[in-house]
């Protein structure tokens, strides 16, 4: 071996004979020779060639990471999303011009020799050893594009981007034998478009067609001379010849090629002496890649969408290899957006609340019997700037949202009342429903441990004026607190969790609902806006729940399909019992509290919710064909809307038919228009005989009792009209009624 300087390197000569040592070895063995120990060189070249013999002989090249378009229903654009943005395209359609430029710069003896350039490596040499170092390469084309391959395998991860390009003698040898392998079974023409579509061109541009879409608006087909080469002078180092942010340096590298280009003949010299001339012309397009691009404000849908596709088996056992899927790109996402949906929920958003408010509001709309995600919209954009977030509010934790959803307030109230007729209470079930009264002292649970009123917990309806005796119809278009208490302690809270169960309501964090009544009531639990549209549209489909699904199809690359996740849908309740919820949540936005959100000319039903302290309000509704939920509140649940200007309107008190109703109503009309208005099966509620009058009803009934009653559903609680004190809307953070 010979002598290193005092730094501990080898000299220039030293250098350049080792570098002769693997030419030499690449040469024997494109001629099948064994070579003998060749210490003089440098080599353990015994060792060398053994290992040379030892690396596999298929060069395994991954598919090259492209762009994913992810389109809406209709096949309109809605986002470019990529880990690396390329388009590949075929060698025809690639300007003849920046064929020659980047044979001319890079390799220009290239249609000459074969995996490795033997004079390439001489020149290489000489020039090294007069200058003491590493002043020239002799990497073909080919051991370039090889280099390239390992660069693209190596992804994101530093480490194996490192071991890829590092400047070691196993690399080289390693790369040597790939190129031989990449010569014999490519040929010219494809190794230079596999080339050229595989390589770094700066400013995010990978590949000669994102390229040209970056500095000059076109296509890599229609560039002429001059932009060829600059992109040709490029390669050899992206960040010191970068147009965009050192003309005058890519200048000059640019009439670098074009003279090359010159003196191999590919263009005249009055050809070089033109385009030199001439100034760069850029017509730089800026990266647009990610959510943060997407169309009317659907940014939060097309991040749903990536959190389906890392989270769903159906693409990859781990979310490790569905990283790896969707990274990897090339894809064409079809998903089920609604383009006009979403364009008439974003316009509601915008009409209704400002993106600088104090709170926020969100928009999800599902379609009945498909569970297809019509439309997922928010007032504060999807970005990083102020008053933006990335927080998706309509969907769980697990996909994008917020840590635990958003309390529903008295939305929920029709997941009891749908638990109470499936347990045989009819729909004019009377209870005495006063004004204020505590929680009953202990509620049946489904593992046989009673719930239990261990905290003296009280609770009060919105408005004074309610006081029953009430019928369920009445109670819902009025949303009164204390009917709905005494209806769960009537029926246990064990249905209640029956029927949510099978209606997909879960938390926001995932987790399934608490089993109290504060929750199973007065809907004092996060939940998300895309968990209570699916729900609802169980209604609007005559009992029958669908999980809500984003995605058509997808085809990769290739032309090849991919499995995407189905909408599984399953009985919930009977159609009688959904039927009857729609007649009663008819009634609320006919005459009850949500009035202000009733459509015109459409079957419509829905419900209204405000939480306590009034940090969120709650509109969600249906037609038999669309389901739709409105949030309104702060995501930090730390703003009480009383005394607020939203939209530019100012708010005594915020209600759910108040701020969300009219968003719901203006989102839905949009949404709806030019479709056909579908009818619910009608079911015939009668008015309930004057429930202060026990002589004439026959409806009321004891907890757990089939016998009619004295008038009490509770005789053995005594509601005094001056009780006082307790929480409005139940214990913690529940609904105010509204």
């Amino acid at each position: 071996m010979g002598k290193k300087r005092s730094g501990g390197g080898l000299t220039g000569t030293q250098q350049a004979v080792k570098f002769l040592g693997v030419s030499v070895l690449a040469g024997a063995v494109l001629a099948g020779i064994a070579l003998p120990a060749a210490g003089a060189l440098g080599l353990a070249a015994k060792g060398t060639v053994e290992g040379f013999d030892e690396i596999p002989a298929n060069l395994k090249t991954p598919p090259l990471s492209q762009r994913t378009t992810i389109l809406d229903a209709q096949g309109g654009k809605i986002a470019t999303v990529y880990s690396r943005d390329r388009t590949v395209v075929p060698l025809d359609k690639i300007s003849p011009f920046m064929q020659k430029a980047i044979v001319s710069i890079e390799d220009s003896r290239f249609y000459e020799h074969g995996a490795i350039d033997l004079k390439g490596v001489l020149r290489a040499i000489n020039r090294n050893a007069q200058s003491g170092g590493v002043a020239q390469g002799a990497s073909t084309l080919t051991q370039q594009y090889v280099k390239n391959v390992f660069v693209e395998e190596a992804g994101d991860d530093p480490d194996k981007v490192a071991q890829a390009t590092q400047q070691t003698i196993g690399r080289k040898v390693r790369e040597l034998k790939y190129a031989i392998q990449v010569e014999e079974e490519l040929g010219k023409k494809k190794i230079l478009e596999n080339y050229l579509n595989i390589t770094f061109f700066g400013q995010q541009a990978y590949g000669i067609e994102s390229a040209a879409q970056r500095y000059f608006s076109k296509q890599a087909a229609d560039l002429t001379v001059e932009e060829a080469a600059l992109l040709a002078g490029i390669v050899q180092s992206p960040s010191r010849y970068d147009p965009v942010n050192d003309a005058q340096e890519a200048t000059k590298r640019r009439n670098i090629v074009l003279q090359r280009m010159a003196d191999l003949k590919h263009i005249t010299q009055a050809e070089a002496d033109r385009a030199k001339a001439g100034p760069l012309k850029l017509k730089v397009s800026k990266p647009k890649n990610g959510c943060i691009t997407a169309v009317s404000g659907a940014g939060f849908f097309c991040d749903y969408v990536k959190q389906v596709f890392l989270s769903d088996p159906v693409f990859g056992k781990t979310r490790e290899e569905r990283a790896k899927i969707w990274n990897q790109g090339g894809l064409t996402v079809r998903t089920t957006l609604d383009p006009q949906a979403q364009e008439a929920a974003q316009q509601s958003l915008k009409d209704h609340v400002n993106q600088d408010d104090k709170v926020a509001a969100a928009v999800t709309m599902v379609e009945p019997g498909t569970g297809k995600v019509l439309a997922m919209g928010q007032s504060k954009p999807y970005g990083f700037g102020e008053h933006e977030t990335t927080i998706n509010y309509s969907v769980n934790k697990k996909q994008g949202g917020s840590n635990f959803g958003f309390p529903v307030g008295s939305t929920f109230k029709p997941f009891l009342a749908a638990a109470a007729i499936e347990q045989g209470r009819p729909p004019t079930q009377v209870y005495s429903a006063p004004f204020q009264m505590p929680y009953p002292a202990s509620i049946p649970t489904c593992d046989g441990r009673p719930w239990v009123n261990d905290g003296n917990y009280q609770l009060e309806n919105e408005d004074e004026s309610e006081v029953g005796p009430y019928a369920l119809k009445e109670a819902m278009a009025k949303s009164v607190n204390t009917y709905f208490v005494q209806m769960i302690q009537d029926i246990g809270l064990c249905p209640v969790v029956d029927v949510t169960d099978k209606l997909g309501v879960v938390q926001g964090n995932g987790k399934k609902l608490p089993v109290s009544p504060s929750s199973l009531t007065l809907g004092s639990t996060g939940i998300s806006p895309l968990t209570m549209a699916t729900a609802y549209a169980a209604f609007a489909n005559r009992g029958t729940y669908c999980t809500p699904t984003a995605i058509e199809s997808i085809k990769t690359a290739d032309g090849k399909k991919l499995d995407v996740p189905q909408s599984s849908c399953s009985k919930a309740m009977t159609e009688r019992t959904a039927d009857t919820i729609n007649e009663l949540l008819r009634g609320v936005v006919d005459s009850g509290t949500g009035k202000a959100a009733g459509l015109t000319g459409r079957d419509n039903a829905g419900k209204t919710g405000t939480t306590d302290e009034r940090r969120n309000a709650w509109f969600v509704g249906y037609t038999p064909n669309l389901s739709g939920a409105v949030w309104v509140g702060s995501a930090s649940q730390q703003v009480k809307m009383e005394g607020i200007t939203i939209g530019g309107v100012y708010h005594g008190k915020v209600f759910g038919g108040q701020v969300p109703g009219p968003i719901w109503k203006d989102a839905m009309t949009g949404a709806l228009d030019g479709k056909p208005a579908g009818q619910f099966v009608r079911v015939s509620i009668p008015d309930a005989k004057d429930p202060k009058d026990k002589d004439k009803d026959r409806d009321r009934r004891r907890p757990g009792d089939n016998k009619p009653d004295d008038g009490n559903i509770f005789p053995d609680i005594q509601f005094p009209p001056d009780l006082i004190g307790g929480q409005r809307g139940g214990q913690g953070n529940g609904g105010r009624g509204r």
